[in-house]
């Protein structure tokens, strides 16, 4: 059985997995005709520049809207100088149309890196020798000057608009043209070695310019991905530590609840069987809901999550947040408006917290600064405001990511209050809000009983 086995685990000769030297050169194989030979004149014009570019954006708008063409600007110019390079030659050697044509298939070739980039160096590698042979330098060359230097230029303008690996590929290129042409044509005078000296270097800047950019590209992508997933952790954060903190406050409610349910049938006396179901009915959903509850919070809770031992802290406590904030340097005041009245807990406590927040980034951003502290009591709700003046001390005031203006916005949304936070005109923040609070009903006045006396006929006395 194991003999068996052993043999139909046995790899056939034809399925050997392959040597890394192998795939490394079908991966280099596989990389040349995807640059080089698939669809190398397909139409990809060269797009104009941004207007908001780095550089653009200072220039004025009119100038601006012909500033974008650039590039193409460049690009036709360097045909038109491999035209007069040509043709400046050619009076020099004494020859007249057949340079013209030498300068002019060259130039072709510059011209089409604006439309059909990897079709352009082929054009110029390939008319390389009918170049030289129209401009009088025969194959021992190989590059005629117009021809050497629109071929430089067509490589350097394919690099900056294709992949690295497709100006290795180009570079590669040229020197076994330019080789195999040395070889075949001797000439003393060949000048393949300047050729690929200088194409290298201008590859080798051109590559490192256009790597620089796209791993810019790529980092500010990713920076605005990384900010965006950090705002939805610290608004997700944000909520579970109000979920926390208001789990004492709702419990506490449910508690009263089910205890007072509990207790309602024996203050009446002989209730009716379907008061006493009733009751029994809340008491058992008070006592699941606090069940539920508890078992949402084990979900949201930390590991390491401490429940607080003293009571959450309300609006009554802000004189000893103020005091402590005072003994860590700021001066604050505080001013309170209105008739001060006994609020719903929830409120109390993100009041307590948003004021405690926005006292912490005074103390972080404006080192040295005065800060005021508002609470006013109105009508149908509850004011809140917490304004600082710049920082006037010699601490560097600490850079803020936004978190604490999240949860402070959180809690106002979770009260469907409204809060606004910005800086004041004198160089300041401000921190304003107002949560909706009902205003209770006033309980009726019991009215008044009056007793008569009666006599045995029925009568008032």
């Amino acid at each position: 059985m194991t003999e068996t086995q052993t043999q139909t685990q046995t790899m056939p000769a034809g399925a050997k997995s392959r040597s890394p030297e192998y795939r490394l050169a079908a991966g280099a194989l596989s990389g040349l005709r995807q640059d080089l030979f698939k669809d190398p004149f397909a139409y990809r014009p060269l797009p104009p520049w941004s207007p908001d570019g780095p550089l653009l954006r200072r220039l004025p708008e009119r100038v601006r809207r012909y500033a974008v063409w650039t590039p193409h600007a460049v690009v036709v110019g360097a045909a038109l100088f491999t035209v007069m390079l040509s043709l400046t030659v050619g009076e020099s050697m004494g020859g007249g149309l057949l340079h013209a044509v030498a300068g002019f298939v060259p130039a072709v070739a510059v011209a089409m890196t604006l439309l059909r980039p990897v079709g352009a160096w082929w054009i110029s590698l390939v008319s390389t020798p009918f170049v030289a042979v129209l401009g009088g330098e025969g194959f021992g060359a190989p590059w005629a000057p117009a021809g050497f230097f629109a071929h430089i230029v067509v490589m350097t303008v394919v690099a900056a608009r294709t992949r690295p690996r497709t100006a290795a590929w180009m570079w590669a290129g040229t020197a076994a043209f330019g080789f195999f042409a040395s070889v075949l044509w001797y000439s003393m005078d060949s000048d393949t070695g300047p050729m690929l000296v200088i194409s290298a270097l201008a590859l080798l800047v051109t590559t490192t310019v256009h790597v620089r950019r796209e791993a810019k590209v790529e980092m500010t992508a990713q920076r605005q991905v990384t900010a965006v997933e950090r705002d939805k952790r610290t608004l997700l954060e944000e909520r579970t530590n109000i979920a926390r903190e208001l789990h004492d406050v709702v419990a506490h409610h449910m508690s009263v609840v089910a205890i007072q349910a509990e207790a309602a049938p024996y203050r009446v006396e002989n209730p009716p069987p379907e008061l006493e179901q009733a009751f029994v009915t809340i008491r058992e959903n008070a006592v699941a809901a606090l069940t539920e509850l508890r078992r949402v919070l084990g979900v949201v809770r930390a590991e390491d999550y401490e429940a607080p031992d003293a009571p959450q802290p309300t609006l009554a406590d802000l004189g000893r947040l103020l005091e402590n904030v005072r003994e860590a340097g700021l001066r604050v005041g505080q001013t309170v408006t209105g008739a001060v009245r006994d609020l719903p807990q929830g409120v109390e406590l993100s009041a307590y917290r948003i004021v405690q927040e926005a006292l912490s980034n005074a103390l972080r951003h404006a080192p040295g600064a005065e800060a005021r502290v508002e609470v006013s009591y109105v009508l149908g709700g509850l004011g809140l405001r917490v304004v600082n003046g710049p920082p006037t001390g010699l601490v560097k005031p600490s850079p803020g990511a936004g978190h604490g203006i999240t949860g402070m916005r959180e809690r106002i949304a979770m009260l469907s209050g409204e809060m606004t936070a910005g800086p004041t005109a004198d160089g300041g923040y401000e921190v304003a809000a107002f949560v909706p609070v009902a205003t209770p009903e006033p309980e009726p006045a019991p009215q008044p009983t009056t007793a008569t006396a009666t006599d045995q006929s029925g009568d008032p006395a």
